[in-house]
């Protein structure tokens, strides 16, 4: 199918139009540098490892010119690179914080993101390598990115936040009035409402960082906002409030009052530093398991009202379209959803033999309770090892042993959560939300694998 009619249906709306054809392209040319690769690990489990990139890394360099303490530029990404020692026994290592005070990974790790090839630079995002994750943390360097227009840079110093509007004492708090408050830490996901949005109709992207790469864990710190709307004093009839960032884009949704009264958290530090510029410097709404665009970055103000804003973020989009013609709006809970993220699209088994089947569930209603995995396309399934912890509204990392016996095979997870909620074939999703729909998809995805180990993104 051409490029300009894969996603002609009226529900995609030109940036959502735009958003999946760039997935496809930008996928493509990865691929398609990666196949031209030549290298005995090219045929192996792990096709992200090329000569390129460990020629990038120093692999190659052997007995180079290059000392300890000396970088190129050639490095991947996050990383410098350093002569490789051919016997580390023999010599010192490079000295202490010769890393400048702040740590750099090996040369030899080259996972990065990749943006999504908007037109524009400054309304765009990025995707989490969801296959070389361990564990259930994102690295803050890997966590996905969405932006609507660019990253602003803000001095913590001037930044403040104003709440207002249906509360007995309006008020202004600078960033040392709010880390002076008493603080909270906790592990949640965060989920783009328009992950896998390319795989309602037929299989698109190829790898799971193109299909589910719009979700990421972190460990966030900062005040519960019920603290600082005690503070204010809630007034009768406060129902909603409206967060709004400091960006260009001045990124706004309504929020439930219901929900910043229980789990939000106003969030200045991730991962046990400060939030990354990307990720909402100096500030950020952290609203556990509802879709990732309500999570507003650079907060700035709150706004207290007895109805909800009707802002653009939550009329024209982020709603989602029924069979019938009418629009659910508000769907802010992600539902439950997993994904197995080995194996994966485009990876390749290099022989039959034992493997372990491993990926990560999630649910924005609570904790994973149970995650079953099929190796036959949904015919029987097997429940998976979930590994600790297991926390609400996190990602969940679960494992299940696997011998494959070079016959071909269809691997799905389907994940039920502390709420009972199952998550769907996308045949029950469809049957339900009908295909004009662009946001909330959780159906289960399959990974087929041929008799020579080459793993595909297909339809049941």
């Amino acid at each position: 199918m051409a490029k300009n009619e894969r996603f002609s249906d009226p529900r995609y709306g030109p940036a959502e139009r735009q958003m999946a054809e760039s997935l496809v392209e930008i996928e493509r040319q990865m691929l398609e540098e990666e196949a031209g690769e030549e290298c005995d690990c090219k045929d192996g489990m792990f096709p992200g490892l090329t000569r390129r990139n460990l020629l990038a890394g120093g692999a190659a360099l052997g007995g180079s010119l290059l000392t300890a303490g000396q970088g190129r530029a050639d490095a991947p990404p996050g990383a410098v690179e350093y002569r490789v020692q051919p016997e580390p026994t023999k010599e010192q290592g490079r000295t202490i914080l010769d890393d400048g005070g702040y740590g750099s990974r090996s040369q030899f790790e080259s996972e990065v993101r990749w943006r999504y090839p908007t037109a524009s630079l400054d309304s765009s995002w990025s995707m989490t390598p969801l296959a070389s994750g361990h564990g259930i943390i994102t690295p803050s360097g890997l966590h996905f990115e969405r932006h609507h227009a660019g990253i602003p840079a803000i001095d913590p110093r001037t930044h403040s936040l104003t709440l207002h509007g249906m509360v007995d004492q309006p008020m202004r708090f600078t960033m040392d009035d709010l880390q002076r408050l008493p603080a909270v830490s906790r592990m949640h996901f965060i989920e783009c409402s328009g992950n896998t949005l390319t795989e309602w109709t037929e299989p698109t992207l190829k790898t799971v960082q193109g299909t589910h790469g719009l979700t990421s864990t972190s460990e966030w710190t900062g005040v519960p906002l019920s603290t600082v709307l005690r503070m204010a004093g809630l007034q009768d009839g406060a129902a909603w409030i409206l967060a709004e960032g400091a960006d260009a884009a001045v990124m706004t949704r309504s929020v439930p009052i219901d929900k910043a009264m229980d789990d939000a958290i106003l969030a200045y530090a991730q991962n046990g530093e400060a939030l990354r510029p990307e990720q909402g410097y100096p500030l950020r709404l952290l609203l556990p398991g509802f879709e990732g665009n309500t999570h507003i970055k650079w907060l700035r103000r709150l706004e207290v009202s007895d109805k909800p804003f009707m802002t653009r973020e939550e009329t024209s989009k982020y709603t989602d379209l029924m069979p019938d013609g009418t629009a659910r709006q508000f769907t802010m809970e992600m539902d439950a959803k997993s994904v197995i993220t080995f194996p994966s699209g485009a990876m390749r088994l290099p022989r039959p033999g034992y493997y372990e089947i491993t990926g990560i569930a999630w649910s924005g209603r609570g904790k994973v309770e149970t995650v079953e995995v099929s190796t036959d396309g949904g015919e029987t399934w097997e429940q998976a090892a979930l590994e600790e912890p297991v926390l609400s509204k996190c990602h969940t990392r679960f494992r299940l042993p696997w011998v494959w016996d070079g016959e071909e095979a269809v691997l799905q997870s389907r994940v039920t959560d502390e709420t009972g909620y199952v998550q769907p074939t996308l045949e029950e999703l469809v049957n339900v939300r009908g295909t004009n729909s662009v946001y909330h998809l959780n159906a289960i995805q399959n990974w087929h694998i041929a008799p020579n180990g080459e793993v595909t993104n297909v339809h049941a």
